[in-house]
Order: C-alpha cells, then structure tokens, then sequence
C-alpha cells in the first residue's frame, strides 16, 4: 500500500486553516465542519503512516481504535466526541440539526 500519509496531513492543515478564517468571519458552522474535516484528515494520516486502514468519519472512534502505543488521552478522545457532536449538527443529513440557522450559528459560536 502506497502511503498517502503527507497529502492527507497536508490537507488536514489547510482544513484547520480554513475553520480559523471562518471562525474570524463568524461563520462558526462552517468552522466546526471545517475542524472535524482537518481533524478527521490528521487521524487517517496518523493511520496512513502506521500501515493501517480506516474507514469512517468519527474521529472518536478513529482515535480509540488506534494501537495502545498510538492511543491519545482519553481528555483528547472525549474533545473528539465533541467535535464529532457538533459535526453531526451541521450536516445537511442530519435529524438534528437546528430549524434556525441563527440559534444554531450562536451555539456553535460556544462551541468553538
């Protein structure tokens, strides 16, 4: 398997890049859309670099199924889930998203 481990880092900071632009602007769904991408994509370059495969997009459970000597803080871990929550909420998919974009901006303002 041919590591793709760099592109998916590379890309993983200009997804944090850009959720620190959108948070400047207020635009903070887009923010944390934005993180959880970078996040995502700096988990699969961890697991790139180790040789593994992962598929998925909660960043949780990517990080709590990485090998014990691999594993972070579950303090990182349960950040993780917080950023997976938030993400869920953004998502044009989900059940839960907020009926007005204003309340939900302003939560996620907090949350960020």
């Amino acid at each position: 398997m041919v590591s793709r481990a760099n592109d998916w880092l590379r890309q993983a900071i200009k997804d944090l890049e850009h959720a620190k632009k959108s948070i400047k602007f207020g635009d903070y769904e887009w923010a944390c859309f934005a993180a959880q991408q970078a996040a995502g994509k700096a988990v699969k370059a961890l697991y790139q670099k180790l040789g593994i495969e992962i598929w998925g997009h909660s960043i949780s459970r990517m990080l709590n199924s990485l090998p014990e000597e691999h594993k972070p803080s579950m303090e990182l871990i349960d950040k993780a889930k917080e950023l997976d929550r938030h993400t869920n909420k953004t998502s044009k998919f989900s059940s839960r998203r907020c009926s007005t974009r204003l309340l939900y901006n302003r939560r996620c303002k907090e949350g960020c």
